[in-house]
């Protein structure tokens, strides 16, 4: 101690190997835990915890990022404009898993929402080196700068992605099978004259649902032939069904490609004098909040999108904990949610 005001020296503060010690593991196991690899027993992450906690030791982020060139950061990259991420009820589910899975990691999670890609500026991030891996939802086929950035970094897929290779890694449901099964309960339930509100057609997802109607119809020896193609907004929707009661006035069955989407089909029904489900039987896909708080509650297609959420996170950091036996292929299962609108 020194005397006469002098400055008592600060403790160092603790290392990953005073925590090794501690916890009676190598450095390694210790670095594996707190960069959340999936690798580790459960008992031993508890173990590591407790003498991270008696140490108070804190990670530091910048010199790690430095020593094995990661940042533990990782981007979701959403190629929509604001209105359609922030309005719709699927990316919140998607975000939610995600979220959930990295709370039990180190990663931050970086959100990169762009339109049409003026985002080559979302390719240069990307290839910048300030994440390690992304997260891609709701992409389009015309989204060119992101693929010119698959490479850059791992990347795992919320959806089948427009360009399939043997190389993507991606989690999703089967969509043509999902939109069978909307469009077989309507066949079921004695709908004569079934329509469909397609969603966007340069995505996997609007182009399969579409499929599924359309195969249902066939295998019913129904016409499949009362189509319209919308965007996944509500506004895309009401102008969609509009078009479709135009072209097909007799109309009493309609599978809808999104809950988001058929909340606007039941706002032109109900201006149109329309009952549902009485003159048309309505059913969505999703089974977001959309479905329960819409004016009538949606019998759809439901979708474990949080779950979809989790998954791809937790795909993605198995490959950057050097995982090389993670499926490509990740398809989650669709149920029919019945409710009073069919």
């Amino acid at each position: 101690m020194h005397g006469g005001g002098g400055v008592t020296a600060r403790p160092a503060a603790p290392t990953l190997e005073a925590v090794a010690r501690e916890a009676n593991v190598s450095r390694a196991t210790v670095s594996r835990v707190v960069n959340g690899s999936p690798k580790v027993r459960p008992d031993v992450v508890t173990a590591v915890n407790a003498a991270i906690a008696k140490l108070n030791y804190v990670p530091n982020r910048a010199a790690r990022s430095l020593a094995s060139r990661t940042t533990q950061a990782i981007a979701l990259v959403v190629p929509e404009d604001t209105t359609r991420f922030f309005g719709d009820p699927y990316f919140a589910a998607i975000v939610q898993g995600i979220t959930r899975r990295l709370d039990e990691s180190e990663y931050l999670l970086n959100l990169l929402i762009s339109t049409n890609d003026p985002a080559r500026k979302t390719m240069r991030y990307l290839r910048s080196g300030v994440v390690d891996g992304a997260l891609v939802v709701s992409h389009h086929e015309g989204d060119d700068s992101l693929w010119e950035a698959v490479g850059a970094v791992p990347m795992v897929f919320g959806g089948r992605p427009s360009r399939e290779t043997d190389s993507e890694i991606y989690v999703d449901v089967d969509n043509v099978e999902g939109g069978m099964t909307g469009t077989e309960h309507l066949i079921a339930i004695n709908r004569q004259r079934i329509g469909t509100i397609t969603g966007p057609l340069d995505m996997p997802a609007g182009i399969d649902r579409l499929e599924g109607f359309r195969q249902a119809m066939e295998r019913a020896g129904r016409p499949s032939d009362a189509v319209e193609t919308a965007d996944f907004t509500v506004a895309g929707a009401v102008a969609a069904t509009r078009r479709l009661l135009t072209q097909v006035p007799d109309l009493d069955g309609l599978f809808v490609a999104s809950d988001l989407m058929a909340t606007g089909a039941l706002s032109v029904l109900r201006e149109r004098g329309r009952r549902v489900p009485e003159d048309v039987a309505v059913v969505g896909f999703d089974d977001s909040p959309a479905a329960t708080s819409s004016a009538i509650p949606l019998t759809t297609v439901h979708q474990p999108s949080a779950d979809m959420g989790f998954a791809m996170a937790d795909l993605l950091l198995r490959v950057l904990a050097g995982d090389t036996t993670v499926p490509r292929r990740n398809i989650m299962p669709t149920r029919l949610v019945r409710r009073a609108s069919a």
